[in-house]
């Protein structure tokens, strides 16, 4: 029996697996991240810290009664801007590589993900 129940050979999905989290790591190990503090809602800058204001109020209200509306959208709404904000302030970056090295890594992530998937596959 093979990977996944089925007669797909498990050296297959053995390497396709290895092939596939080198290939993660060099490419995850290839970014730069650079975060910023601050986000811009209508043209204004809002900073991550003001939206702990509203979360903080509607934190309170939903504690002080559950079945205030106001609370629960006070809290929600600033999670989900504090997430909007985050993600809209990450700015990613590759480095400087050769496209010998961006070829092996591409070979070895998408390579490594179709043998992986293929040995789910009966022969």
């Amino acid at each position: 029996m093979g990977a996944g129940g089925t007669s797909g050979g498990t050296e297959r999905f053995l390497l396709g697996l290895a092939m596939f989290v080198v290939g993660g790591y060099l490419m995850l190990n290839a970014i730069h991240v650079n975060w910023y503090n601050s986000f811009y809602i209508g043209g204004m800058r809002m900073n991550t810290g003001f939206l702990m204001i509203p979360f903080i109020f509607g934190i309170g209200l939903t504690f002080f009664n559950y079945r205030n509306i106001w609370g629960w959208v006070l809290m929600f709404g600033s999670l989900g801007l504090l997430v909007v904000g985050v993600i809209s302030s990450v700015n990613f970056s590759i480095r400087h590589m050769t496209s010998f090295e961006l070829i092996g890594i591409l070979v070895l992530l998408f390579g490594g993900l179709g043998l992986f998937l293929s040995s789910f596959r009966g022969s």
